[in-house]
């Protein structure tokens, strides 16, 4: 696996930011790079609701009945980053321009 300095991690990163601000469709090579970042950007975020989700599980495991207590801030951790975990895809953001936003979440 590539670390993150490595020229193969550098070399897949996308090169776009995750939305179609500025895109021209009828260019394809970046078309697709924007399409590739707002997937990953999606990925990301569902990954991160995951493992917060894991160690929300190891900490109730843990502290037992006193979970309410020890747990709380992983627990509204991961409400907040449940709102977006979601992998949708890009045709909407591609289709529909909205206002004010720069990334849909």
């Amino acid at each position: 696996m590539p670390t993150p300095e490595s020229a193969a991690f550098l070399a897949k990163k996308p090169s776009v930011p995750a939305s179609f601000d500025g895109i021209d469709y009828a260019d394809t090579p970046r078309l697709k790079a924007a399409q590739d970042a707002v997937i990953r950007e999606q990925w990301v975020r569902s990954m991160m609701a995951r493992l917060v989700r894991e160690e929300l599980g190891k900490c109730y495991h843990k502290e037992g009945v006193r979970h309410l207590e020890k747990c709380g801030h992983l627990r509204e951790r991961y409400f907040d980053l449940l709102k977006d975990a979601k992998v949708k895809g890009y045709l909407f953001e591609q289709q529909n321009y909205l206002e004010g936003s720069e990334n849909t979440r």
